[in-house]
């Protein structure tokens, strides 16, 4: 009897490691996702759906900007560490794959076209082709823009302006319009014009050449009064540096970002000439919601009025219409020139000599007030002495500052197109809002570290990029903020009235002081809206591309509406259906006879574009598990591998039908076994 207990024994544990060995691995716990919303009956439905990982180290810039093509179903995103552009199958979300995997990277070295670095991609509002922008090996001479094939087949290439930062199709898709910033050089011996090009692509893009290309230069007839001029040495025309472009419904008007010089130019496309350059003023962090934590040396949490004057200076920019009329977002970030030949930065502390602080040019202070708080140290540490503020700045004739100046707005913003007055500013909201979510744990922390109040000298949260979409019959903004991370939603139906709707990120805070590859999507430095009608999984989908940690994130965005009924897919009964594949070439890797990569994938046409039901559902009809401030695992894990080639995957980690199967087998024949030597024994 003793023998058959052994023998039991033995064939349970064999049976159990066969089960373990034959059962999928989580190879790690599901990654948090945080919320917060102020009214849970409003907030819209959040969830990560998906994630591409380029492979790239923390900080070299893996992912930066990305666009998305509907009729391929592929993302397109800038790999600053690899000085090339990656092509994401996203058709994979349709069946529930969390791994977005990459079908090919194209280095422009492998198209002929020398560069620095890729910094923008663009595709044809009909996806005839894509355009990618290449500044020049010395980013004062004349960069690139590049035509390819949405399979990455080179087709042409133009020469633009200095240092081509940021491209966009206007939506009738007959031109790209480049904002050439034109930085100079880093001991300022060389400061090029900062331009914007106007490229025809009326014809196609397979044959066209530098005289389809316009440059667009400013002239000092069309600034307007008050803009900055950073270095006092240089011209307008060399100072204004354009960072991004909006183009209005009607394709009449461009809007340019000049980030560092705080103004918006209007570019007339037909004429192809500027119109006006206005500056965007300053926000008074004196009076009203118009708050911030302005000291990194306070050891707490101080978000109040103070007396500072404080330049918005956008990033990104958007664009939508609202009764005919239009109206530009920005993400108010705020940038200063800084370079070893010349730099504005100063803390206030070190210019508290220069500051004559005038209470006629802030409206929640008297005078009396001001000398007050003066005489109560205002310009400590622990108060403004760490902020982060300008020298290039307006002074008295005495030579003295009337205010103090800090860069951004720490907001985003709503500003009419035609008169560029603001219709809103959202305040303190974003610096408010974190507080309630990381508190005095990772309040205005930095993006390379996870630490408390490390930014609060320097532009907080920093909101780097907008974006706008068409969710459940509402008008949202979307807005990433590059230091915390997350993205914060604001429903814009009334560009004169926004209202907070959600802050969401998968940004992962762990005990390491440092940002690691388990942190999550860190620093959101591009967004795309996909609407649920050119979706592959026929909903709303956002996709965040985040630089630090070298992450695309896919985020569904709304209630779920009905799943699309769909012809039958003949390869879904094969036993085992063909898989994108990356075929970027290993050069490490000797070619076989036969090509491996040359499956394609499946031909994408009217019938493969998911249309969504239409939804009229009442938002009270909208899941809402998330609580105020809550945590919601998601199912999205990581590897170790950091290959650049094949890039990172998140594990599947569904226990197929068939591994059951196999797994019974096994008990089956144990079970056998047992009974067969029972009876021997017996």
């Amino acid at each position: 009897m003793l023998r058959i207990q052994k023998m039991i024994t033995k064939s349970m544990l064999a049976a159990a490691t066969c089960a373990l060995l034959l059962t999928p691995v989580n190879t790690s716990a599901a990654e948090p996702m945080t919320k917060y919303q102020r009214d849970t009956g409003q907030a819209l439905h959040v969830e990560l759906l998906g994630r591409y990982t380029s492979g790239a180290e923390i900080g070299e810039g893996g992912t930066e900007i990305v666009a998305y093509d509907s009729v391929t179903h592929r993302a397109f995103s800038v790999n600053g560490a690899a000085k090339a552009l990656d092509i994401i199958d996203l058709s994979v979300l349709k069946i529930g794959e969390q791994e977005l995997p990459r079908i090919k990277q194209i280095t422009l070295a492998d198209l002929g076209v020398s560069a620095s670095d890729v910094t923008s991609v663009a595709i044809h509002p009909d996806g005839e082709y894509i355009a990618v922008a290449a500044p020049a090996e010395n980013k004062v001479d004349v960069g690139h823009v590049v035509f390819m094939t949405t399979d990455g087949d080179y087709l042409s290439h133009v020469s633009v302006g200095s240092l081509p930062d940021m491209l966009t199709f206007t939506s009738d898709g007959t031109k790209v319009l480049v904002a050439n910033e034109g930085e100079p050089n880093g001991d300022y011996s060389v400061n090029p014009e900062g331009t914007v090009s106007i490229i025809d692509v009326s014809a196609g893009a397979a044959s066209i050449n530098d005289q389809a290309v316009s440059q667009v230069p400013f002239t000092d007839e069309i600034i307007e009064a008050g803009v900055r001029k950073v270095h006092p040495d240089s011209t307008y025309s060399q100072d204004l540096e354009p960072e991004y472009i909006v183009v209005d419904e009607q394709n009449q008007y461009a809007y340019v970002a000049l980030q560092e010089n705080n103004a918006i130019a209007k570019l007339d496309l037909e004429n192809k000439k500027f119109v006006t350059v206005k500056s965007l003023g300053y926000k008074d962090f004196s009076v009203g919601k118009n708050k911030l934590d302005a000291s990194n040396d306070d050891d707490e949490i101080n978000i109040t009025n103070w007396p500072v004057l404080s330049m918005y200076q956008p990033d990104g920019m958007a664009s939508y219409t609202v009764n005919g009329q239009s109206y530009i977002l920005s993400a108010n970030e705020g940038d200063a020139q800084d370079y070893d030949g010349f730099s504005e930065e100063a803390r206030v502390a070190d210019l508290v000599d220069s500051y004559d602080l005038n209470a006629d040019l802030f409206e929640g202070y008297s005078q009396e007030e001001l000398d007050q708080l003066i005489a109560e140290g205002l310009f400590n540490d622990e108060k403004l002495g760490r902020l982060n503020s300008t020298t290039s700045a307006p002074m008295n004739q005495e030579g003295n500052y009337e205010a103090i100046y800090g860069f951004g707005a720490r907001s985003f913003s709503i500003w009419n197109a035609n008169t560029l007055e603001l219709a809103y500013d959202s305040g303190a909201d974003f610096e408010e809002i974190t507080k309630e979510v990381y508190k005095e744990e990772y309040f205005n922390t930095n993006n390379d570290e996870n630490g408390f109040d490390s930014r609060s000298d320097d532009k907080g949260p920093e909101p780097e990029t907008v974006t706008v979409g068409q969710v459940q019959g509402g008008a949202y903004a979307f807005i990433g903020l590059e230091r915390t991370g997350g993205i914060m939603i604001y429903n814009i139906s009334n560009p004169n009235s926004p209202t907070f709707n959600h802050y969401f990120s998968s940004r992962v805070f762990n005990e390491d002081e440092a940002v690691i590859s388990a942190s999550g999507d860190v620093a959101p430095e591009g967004l795309t809206f996909i609407p649920a009608d050119k979706s592959p999984t026929g909903q709303n989908i956002l996709l965040a591309a985040h630089e630090i940690s070298g992450t695309i994130a896919a985020y569904q965005i709304g209630i779920e509406v009905d799943a699309p009924v769909e012809e039958e897919d003949p390869t879904e009964e094969e036993e085992n259906p063909k898989k994108p594949v990356d075929e970027t070439p290993n050069p490490d890797v000797e070619e076989p006879e036969e090509d491996l990569y040359d499956e394609e994938l499946p031909d994408q046409n009217e019938n493969d574009v998911v249309t969504p039901v239409e939804n009229n559902q009442d938002e009270d009809k909208i899941e809402n598990e998330e609580t105020q401030n809550s945590t919601e695992e998601i199912s999205a894990n990581q590897t170790n591998d950091t290959s650049i080639v094949q890039g990172e995957k998140l594990p599947n980690t569904a226990t197929m039908n068939n591994t059951f199967l196999l797994l019974g087998s096994v008990l089956v024949v144990i079970g056998f076994f047992l009974y067969k030597r029972k009876n021997r024994v017996e």
